[in-house]
């Protein structure tokens, strides 16, 4: 009898118990983060971790922090634990305040951007919005798979920070570089061209076209050279949720052969 009021007892601390860690450390993000959480963080792990984990996270052999990559499945809680209690594989334990704690994890989930406001999501989530929902992959290439009408997405993880990567996806037009600005040529003859622009020097402009040719244009054969600045790409703040876009940054931070 009293095993099973002892047993009872502690099954009602843990399940009350249970709310208060998951509040603060929940696996089921809302996909974002305050900024004042991740910037906090990044001082705590310039100071505690950077020795051990490096700059970049990706020191300690099987453990990438920037890409989320544990020896094993970790969600918030868990790196909680983790942090606070050390690991058997020779990780100390350290005494951070509540505050302390939820930024260095908000930092590690924002993928060490100091700019950002959301987490990184799930890798292979994102390979299939970028495929499938998104539609990403009609208009981008990755690798030797994929058209040339947008720019080619093979280092976009190496090019740009989480923060970028999520105002490229949430309002394009707002992130878009020079050189990738959609172009409409039209030559003295009165014939249009109209594509992507790839490079421009004193005497030609070169871009690729609506048919993913490769055009080298003299600049004495054109009448008029107009460069937009609002992208094509669809905007997607309004089609896909906020999980979803953490998600796709996830993936697109993947992206980095040269």
């Amino acid at each position: 009898m009293l095993l099973v009021i002892r047993t009872l007892f502690l099954t009602l601390i843990v399940v009350a118990t249970a709310p208060i860690l998951a509040q603060s450390f929940t696996s089921d993000h809302p996909g974002q983060y305050t900024q004042e959480d991740i910037t906090a963080g990044s001082r705590v792990y310039s100071a505690q971790c950077q020795f051990c984990h490096g700059r970049d996270g990706d020191q300690i052999s099987g453990i990438d922090l920037r890409r989320g990559v544990f020896r094993q499945t970790l969600d918030d809680a868990g790196l909680a634990r983790v942090i606070k209690s050390g690991s058997a594989a020779g990780m100390p334990p350290f005494s951070l305040s509540d505050a302390d704690l939820t930024g260095i994890i908000a930092f590690m989930r924002a993928a060490f951007d100091g700019t950002a406001s959301i987490l990184v999501g799930d890798v292979a989530r994102g390979k299939e919005l970028f495929e499938g929902k998104g539609t990403c992959a009609s208009c981008h290439r990755v690798g030797a798979t994929g058209p040339l009408t947008a720019p080619p997405l093979n280092d976009i993880g190496l090019a740009r920070t989480p923060a970028a990567l999520e105002r490229s996806i949430r309002d394009p037009s707002s992130a878009m570089q020079p050189i990738n600005r959609p172009t409409r040529i039209v030559m003295l003859d009165g014939s249009t061209i109209n594509g992507r622009r790839l490079n421009e020097d004193t005497a030609t402009v070169q871009l690729i076209d609506d048919s993913a040719r490769l055009r080298s244009i003299a600049k004495r054969d054109i009448r008029t050279l107009d460069i937009a600045t609002v992208s094509p790409m669809p905007a997607y703040a309004d089609s896909l949720t906020d999980a979803e876009i953490s998600d796709l940054v996830g993936y697109l931070l993947t992206l980095r052969v040269r």
